[in-house]
């Protein structure tokens, strides 16, 4: 008898809208919807997708307590076994929806299973709660990551017993399960350390998280005689995109001129976001980037000088190596110029 599954995804993939359905609350519909098709196909007579539930990941983020009673209660209404979500890539607030939904189904005692890119805000978050498959930052990987969800799923349901991370395909959950060995601890520890003074390959029992720790810089002692710049990753460039900044998952930033600019107006600058409904930031784009207010402060003398150029790029789905990269190319820049403090902008 095959196992009964619910099948969680937000508006984009259930076909309803983009960003501008972002708010919709919850739905069910029998059946398969988006990409539960291909999981169906894969799954075969292992478990079927008996439902989908649909909802805007704005609206799951904001309103957990009422989509969690909705994902438990269609979870008893199909007499269902389990819930899979997704998967989200590396989208910010699809990854936190499927990983919540996951999690409020697995508190109530059901198997639940998504995928994520591991930059994801929603792996870190949820990783120890759900099992996640890590996918490619976009949907363009969707032929990849769904027989590995398929795949894994179908043997968390089945009762097999799972290897290592590495091994299954899933994200590491940061969960200690108790293993018995023949040699004791200090054994083991000593061995471990012979392998890595003759640089041989090993395997730590315990992997300890690694923090990026940024050491905060002192205050600006005078900001009235201090140059300003602007950073941002909200995606205001001039009207156009010159440099064809994608809407998500950035591959790039741009550098652009300020020199006499007073005011960001409508029609000669605008967002090329496409992580936030647009239609405020391209009224008025100092909404994001406070050019205006900047350029007040420095005439009422509160500050120096705003600096002649901002940098900007989008933060939807962007990855942090890439981030990473390009703050400190845009940090040395502004050193070099001679820039005491930045302000950097998101959404």
């Amino acid at each position: 008898m095959a196992y009964r599954v619910i099948h969680y995804i937000n508006q984009f993939f259930g076909g309803i809208g983009g960003e501008e359905k972002a708010d919709i609350a919850p739905e069910v519909r029998d059946g398969v919807a988006g990409p539960g098709m291909g999981l169906a196909k894969l799954l075969g007579d292992k478990a079927e997708i008996v439902a989908t539930i649909i909802c805007g990941d704005n609206y799951c983020v904001g309103n957990q307590e009422e989509v969690g009673k909705f994902i438990v209660d269609t979870l008893k209404k199909y007499n269902a076994d389990a819930l899979i979500a997704g998967p989200a890539f590396n989208a910010g607030r699809y990854g936190m929806a499927s990983g919540f939904a996951c999690s409020a189904a697995a508190a109530a005692g059901y198997t639940t299973l998504t995928g994520m890119y591991p930059e994801n805000p929603g792996v870190e978050l949820y990783k120890a709660n759900t099992y996640i498959v890590p996918t490619t930052d976009s949907a363009a990987g969707m032929g990849k990551a769904l027989p590995v969800m398929a795949a894994l799923f179908a043997k968390i349901l089945s009762g097999e017993k799972l290897g290592t991370a590495e091994a299954e395909g899933y994200i590491e959950r940061g969960v200690r399960i108790n293993t018995f060995y023949e040699e004791v601890g200090a054994e083991r520890a000593v061995a471990m350390l012979l392998k890595k003074i003759k640089g041989e390959p090993f395997t730590t029992e315990y992997k300890m998280p690694v923090f990026d720790r940024v050491t905060p810089r002192p205050g600006v002692k005078d900001l009235s005689k201090a140059t300003i710049a602007l950073v941002t990753s909200g995606g205001i460039v001039p009207m156009g995109n010159p440099d064809h900044i994608a809407a998500s998952s950035a591959r790039n930033y741009g550098g652009y001129e300020i020199d006499g600019v007073t005011d960001l107006v409508s029609g000669k600058y605008q967002t090329a976001h496409g992580g936030y409904d647009q239609t405020y930031a391209n009224q008025d784009p100092d909404r994001v980037l406070p050019v205006d207010v900047l350029r007040d402060l420095e005439k009422e003398g509160k500050i120096g000088k705003l600096y002649h150029t901002f940098y900007t790029t989008v933060g939807n789905g962007t990855a942090v190596g890439n981030a990473k990269k390009w703050g400190e190319e845009i940090g040395k820049q502004l050193k070099d110029n001679n820039v005491q403090a930045v302000i950097l902008t998101s959404t």
